[in-house]
C-alpha cells in the first residue's frame, strides 16, 4: 500500500475524496470547528488500514491535524497501538488537539491485562480543564464497568463530576452511569440512593436507560423515583 510521509501529498489525497453534500451535515452533527471534508467513516477506517500496512507510527508522528478527518484516521491508528507508553503518547497529544464528541468516541481502550495503567489515565484525563480530554478520560471507564473490584471506583468518579457544565462531558457520564446500570445492576441501584451526579447527568442517564431494550419494564419505572425535579 502506498506509504504518505510528505503531509501536503496526503492532504492532495484526502482533499481528492471530499464530499460536498455532507459537509453541512457532519458539521452540524459533531460541531466541531475544524475544517470538514464529509468523507465519511467507513472510508476513513479503510484508509487508517492501510496505513496501518506500512510505518503508521511515522505517519502519526507527521501531526496532520488539518481537517475534521484527520482526526478521526489518527484515532484509528492510535487504537492500533499495543504498548501502553507508546499509545499515551499518541493520546496525550490527540486529546488536546480533537473539539468534538465523534473524535473522542472513535476511539478504543484495550485495558485487559493493563487495568491500572488505563484506570489511572482515567483519572489523569478526568482532571484536565479541557473538556474532550475529560470526556476520554471518562470514556475509558466503559471498560471496567464490569470488573467488580473497579464499579465502586467508577461511582466515585462519576462522584467528582457534580459541578461539570459542559454538555458533551455530562453525556458521557450520563451514558456511563446508563451502562452501568445494564451491566451492574444491584450496585448501580445501591449507588443511586447516595450519589451526588447533576441534575442533568441522573435525569439524561435515567432518560436513556428508559430508552433501552436492555432495561426491563419494572425497572423503568423503578428508576423514575430516582429522577431530579
Amino acid at each position: 500500500m502506498k506509504q504518505y510521509k510528505n503531509i501536503d501529498e496526503f492532504q492532495s489525497y484526502l482533499k481528492s475524496l471530499e464530499n460536498k453534500e455532507k459537509i453541512e451535515r457532519s458539521k452540524i452533527i459533531t460541531k466541531t470547528t475544524l475544517p470538514v471534508l464529509g468523507i465519511n467513516n467507513p472510508t476513513l477506517k479503510n484508509i487508517a488500514k492501510d496505513i496501518y500496512k506500512n510505518d503508521f507510527l511515522n505517519f502519526l508522528d507527521l501531526m496532520i491535524w488539518d481537517y475534521y478527518e484527520n482526526t478521526i484516521i489518527n484515532g484509528y491508528l492510535i487504537n492500533k497501538i499495543k504498548d501502553f507508553n507508546t499509545f499515551k503518547h499518541y493520546l496525550d497529544i490527540y486529546s488536546k488537539k480533537i473539539d468534538n464528541w465523534a473524535s473522542c468516541d472513535v476511539l478504543k481502550f484495550n485495558v485487559k491485562n493493563n487495568e491500572e495503567s488505563f484506570f489511572n489515565l482515567s483519572l489523569e484525563y478526568s482532571q484536565s480543564n479541557l473538556p474532550f480530554v475529560r470526556r476520554i478520560g471518562m470514556y475509558i471507564l466503559f471498560d471496567f464497568i464490569k470488573i467488580d473490584n473497579y464499579i465502586n471506583k467508577i461511582f466515585h468518579q462519576l462522584d467528582t463530576f457534580t459541578y461539570e457544565k459542559h454538555y458533551y462531558v455530562n453525556m458521557m457520564n450520563a451514558w456511563l452511569l446508563c451502562e452501568c446500570f445494564i451491566k451492574q445492576r444491584d450496585l448501580t441501584l445501591k449507588y443511586l440512593n447516595n450519589h451526588k451526579l447533576n441534575t442533568f447527568t441522573i435525569n439524561k442517564a435515567i432518560q436513556k436507560c428508559r430508552e433501552s431494550y436492555r432495561v426491563n419494564k419494572e425497572d423503568k419505572e423503578l428508576l423514575l423515583k430516582y429522577k431530579k425535579r
